[in-house]
């Protein structure tokens, strides 16, 4: 029997897109942002530890800051020839699955992570990260196949929000199991270095939580969603640079369009802020925060996530409120210039009470800013079938981005502190305000 799929527009393709958010986030989450930096700061005997990989030595946190932008380094080169594959043959939900199990099988594998096996560690860690990012090529691509654009703001925020709630649940689940290992079975012994040591067990399997959710959770996205307009054709080995040709010709396009690669320049601009600031958050809150015990620090970071998830679920949706009364890209200029201040603010935090406050100000910031940047770009497409070109485009710039961004947060570290890492990203967000107050607001003529 045949089955029937759904139309664009309709609740159920919207919210079986939606809900991809709430498969996935749990790894930004749990690994990126909270419980694996914890974990890989407790493998160090001090905070000024160096750590030898690749025949070099270095600060803890500059060797992440490496990893994660060589990753999107890869993500930035592979995504337009898998995105021009998929064009090309008509199935970007099979990649789109494919980059999903190989970051769940990253995060399982991430159970296995230490200094002494430091290089295949890295590999899962790179699995995961990849595979998440991976994956959001060909996800964010979906959106104006499945929504009209009078619903992409909204579905790209209820996106958003799924997501964050998901994350919360299993995050909740995992910090019951960390700061009370004996509920789930842990041996914690006697002493406070066993009670230490069965934290670090219950660290070790969040990480196979984090893989499963991901993995069970997104059948369903899978299930719903269409394959792709398939042609049926095969793929060749002139296959390979279909993408980067159609990056070529998305370039040429953007000369036409002159709000559209106004705002991309922009976008460009202050996302390589954002997400280094989203990566490294919780890396500087363990360095550079004076938290009094271990134990404060262990629950404090995890806190602060939380706070930022949950104050992020608002912070989107009232982000998409205000764009509906004010536009998007007026809404974008004030939440870049409050991204700016916060700069500021971390260069001078020191206490926890300090560092929640920020986190609140972060979540209020951090949702809007992603949902309103991605649909934005959306409403921006000129009318075409090929958004797969457009969205690697998209992500691409991101991904490019971000390995700029990372590359100097951790070279700032690396001469200096993670302090002034953090306060010359300010410089980024002054220039993505002043590029978003030169987007016209119709779309003007050459």
């Amino acid at each position: 029997m045949t089955r029937t799929l759904a139309q664009k527009g309709s609740k159920k393709l919207l919210n079986a897109w939606a809900f991809y958010d709430w498969a996935n986030s749990v790894y930004t989450l749990t690994i990126a942002s909270s419980i694996f930096p914890i974990y890989y700061s407790a493998l160090f005997s001090s905070k000024e530890q160096l750590v030898s990989a690749f025949g070099f030595e270095m600060k803890q946190t500059v060797l992440i800051s490496i990893i994660t932008a060589f990753t999107f380094l890869m993500v930035a080169i592979l995504s337009p020839i898998l995105s021009g594959i998929a064009d090309y043959v008509g199935n970007k939900k099979s990649f789109m699955k494919f980059f999903c199990y190989v970051g769940g099988v990253g995060c399982i594998g991430l159970y296995w992570f230490s200094l002494e096996n430091i290089h295949m560690s890295l590999l899962f860690y790179f699995m995961g990260l990849i595979g998440y990012w991976g994956s959001l090529v060909f996800y964010n691509s979906y959106l104006p196949d499945i929504a009209y654009e009078d619903q992409q703001d909204r579905i790209s925020a209820k996106g958003f929000s799924l997501g964050y709630i998901g994350s919360v649940l299993l995050l909740l689940f995992n910090l019951a199991m960390v700061m009370k290992p004996e509920w789930f079975g842990f041996d914690i012994g006697t002493t406070e270095q066993e009670l230490g040591l069965s934290k670090i067990k219950a660290m070790k399997v969040s990480f196979i939580t984090v893989g499963l959710w991901w993995v069970l959770f997104s059948q369903y996205t899978f299930y719903v969603l269409p394959k792709g307009i398939s042609n049926g054709h095969k793929i060749t080995s002139r296959v390979f640079l279909n993408g980067f040709r159609e990056l070529r010709s998305v370039w040429w396009q953007l000369k036409q369009n002159v709000r559209l690669k106004r705002y991309l320049g922009a976008f460009f601009v202050f996302s390589m802020a954002v997400q280094t600031i989203m990566l490294m958050a919780v890396y500087f809150g363990e360095k550079e925060i004076a938290w009094t015990t271990d134990s404060e620090k262990t629950t404090g970071l995890i806190i602060s996530i939380l706070v930022i998830q949950l104050v992020a679920v608002i912070g989107a949706i009232v982000t998409s409120r205000a764009s509906d009364k004010f536009g998007n890209i007026k809404t974008l200029i004030v939440v870049n210039m409050i991204w700016l201040c916060l700069c500021f603010y971390a260069y001078f935090m020191i206490t926890p009470m300090q560092f929640y406050i920020a986190a609140g100000l972060v979540g209020l910031v951090m949702g809007g800013i992603q949902a309103l940047a991605r649909s934005t770009y959306s409403k921006f497409l000129p009318e075409t079938e090929d958004t797969t070109s457009y969205f690697s485009f998209y992500d691409v710039a991101e991904k490019i981005g971000i390995v700029i961004g990372m590359a100097i947060f951790a070279l700032v570290d690396q001469i200096s502190t993670m302090r002034y890492a953090i306060l010359f990203l300010f410089v980024f967000f002054l220039a993505g305000i002043i590029l978003l107050f030169r987007v016209p607001k119709e779309k003007a003529p050459l």
